[in-house]
Formats: structure tokens, sequence, C-alpha cells
């Protein structure tokens, strides 16, 4: 009798990730928490030690039909850096692996190192290691990055509580929509390479795209407010799903207002030109590495008139849900459809 198969796609990412944690017992005391939040952290004596690990695989993460290597690294660094972000720390280090095929020469990986030694600069982290080795497919890059704070200074996922205040920085949607513009312009070219790609207008959705930029500027600016948000997750797979993961971390439920979501201009208009539901893209974009989180009503003064932090909902009993209240005042449900990995 053969063993049953399972597909992964049946799991999916979380699911396969609870599959795999099962078997991760910790054993040593310095070990904070492991698995199931943007970051492990680690106790390090004053200080602790937040580690965070990110793979991007060619032709799964990225495309480089219309990805300038320069962009790329520095989108691997921001990435990491991002969840390093959420957990309300400060990014001390970087180690960078990447598999390569023969198809690259010197060149295009100085291009690579370049955008990713620019990051380093930008966020202030250390390049302090990694691999290199060969690949029979694409480009994999690898970078785990470090960071610390004061144990009392981290954000987990788990610490929202009834009443508290659901923020959002930045814009949403940005990226999943730059990424719309990015793969009909290849598609253009493919079928005429005698086209030029018209990405003129779209400059802002596709920099969201191509180049994001991790809010360590907001992480700084909590520390001088003196806010520490009651939990935080980044936004990689798009708003509805960090909030599950805030819920569920947390035993609450939420409630959005959908007059209160921040969305640029830009991303509104070319939502509406390819035929795509702006408040969808919102809400199940993923990749704009915004950061979500909650903070104690006590809090409200001191970000009431940061211009970049938008407050766009409150945290309920788990048992009301998660809602999205319409601009008519109707309560839908929330669901969470962002990025599927398998």
């Amino acid at each position: 009798m053969s063993e049953k198969r399972t597909e992964i796609s049946e799991l999916g990412e979380f699911g396969l990730i609870d599959q795999l944690a099962k078997g991760a017992q910790l054993k040593n005391p310095s070990t904070i928490k492991g698995i199931g939040d943007d970051a492990a952290v680690i106790d390090s004596g004053d200080l602790v030690t937040v580690v965070s690990t990110d793979l991007l695989l060619e032709g799964v993460h990225f495309d480089l039909s219309y990805t300038p290597l320069p962009h790329l690294g520095f989108k691997a660094v921001a990435v990491n850096v991002s969840d390093i972000a959420a957990m309300n720390a400060i990014p001390t280090q970087i180690t960078v692996s990447i598999a390569l095929s023969n198809r690259f020469s010197v060149e295009a990986v100085n291009a690579l190192y370049e955008g990713i030694y620019a990051a380093c600069e930008q966020y202030g982290v250390d390049l302090v290691g990694g691999d290199t080795t060969a690949s029979r497919s694409g480009l994999i890059i690898s970078v785990t990055a470090m960071g610390q704070a004061k144990k009392e200074q981290l954000s987990y996922r788990s610490g929202a509580k009834e009443n508290d205040i659901l923020c959002v920085t930045g814009d949403l949607g940005s990226a999943l929509v730059g990424l719309q513009i990015l793969e009909r312009e290849k598609q253009v070219y493919l079928s005429n390479p005698d086209m030029k790609p018209e990405l003129e207008k779209y400059t802002v959705v596709t920099g969201r795209q191509l180049r994001p930029d991790a809010r360590m500027d907001i992480i700084h600016e909590l520390r001088e407010l003196q806010v520490v948000p009651t939990s935080m997750i980044d936004i990689s797979d798009g708003l509805a799903s960090e909030i599950f993961h805030l819920c569920k971390a947390s035993g609450v439920g939420a409630t959005i207002y959908e007059d209160k979501l921040p969305i640029d201009k830009q991303t509104f208009d070319t939502a509406v030109e390819l035929s795509l539901d702006p408040i969808t893209c919102v809400l199940n974009g993923g990749e704009d590495y915004e950061l979500l989180f909650t903070i104690d009503q006590n809090d409200f003064a001191k970000l009431e008139k940061h211009p970049d932090v938008h407050f766009i909902g409150h945290i309920t009993k788990a048992a009301e849900g998660k809602y999205l209240v319409t601009k008519s005042g109707t309560a839908v449900q929330l669901k969470a459809q962002g990025w599927k990995h398998f």
C-alpha cells in the first residue's frame, strides 16, 4: 500500500511553515522567539538580536527582462531590513549568498552588488559574509539580516489588544499595480521587439515594485516619539493577509474602513486603467513593504499629525471577526487573498 501524497498547494505557504515548525524544539534559553514572527529573537545580554532570512529566485520573485540588477540587489536587502523594522529593531549586519548560472558575467555580479552596497549605506548595515555557488537554473539570492533592540522595545505580532488602533505607513497597492504594468509592457515587447516600453507615466508604481524601501525612517521616528507599537508586521503578502496574521497571533479581531485606506493617485488611476479594483489592490497586493502596526489609544496623540501614518481601523474581540466597512457603511468580511507561493 503506497503512502498518501499531500500536495504542498493543499497546505499553502503558511500551512507548510506550521507543519515544518512542529519539529522545532527550542533547547537554548537564549532563544526568546523562534519561528512565527517577522524575525527570530535571541538574547544577547543587554540587548536582543533579531534575525531574519529571505530567498529570492529568478522566475519566481523577479524577472530579469525588466529588473535592473542594481535595483534587485537593493530590493534583496530592503525586504530583509523590512522584517527587522517589523520587530521595531535597528538592523546592523547582513550576509548575502548567491547562486549564479554561467550566463552571468563579472560585470553583472558587480551591478547586483552595487545595489546591495547602496542598501547597506542607506540602512546603515554591514555586509559581513555569505556564500557563492553555481546554479543550473537562474539567479538565486539569499539574504540574512540581523538587528538589535532592547527587550522592551520589541514589537511582536502577538501584542495587539482590544480597542488598539490599527495603523499603516505610506500607501498600499502600488507594487502590485507596478508589476502588472511591467508584465504588460513585457508582453508588448515580446510580440513586437520594435515597440518601446511606455513606462514614463508609471514611475511611482514601477519603482515600488522594482526598488521598494524598508520603512526604517518610521522606526527611528517611533523611537523619538517614545511609541512602542503593541504589535507590528510588514506588508509583504497584502494588507488583508497581514491583518489575519496579527489577529491570529494576538487572538483578536479587527475592523478596518475603506475610506481610511491609503492609496497613491497614480496607483488608483493605473489600477482603473488596467480594469483592476483599486481597493482589491490595496487589500491583496503585497510587496509594498510598508508597516502595519497597532498602538494603544493613549499613544494616538503622538502620531495624530504624522503625515505618513494612517489610522485605518481598530482591534476588536476575536469573536467579532475581521471586517472591512465600505464607504456605504456595509461591513464585509475580510478575505486573505494575498500572494500564494505554492
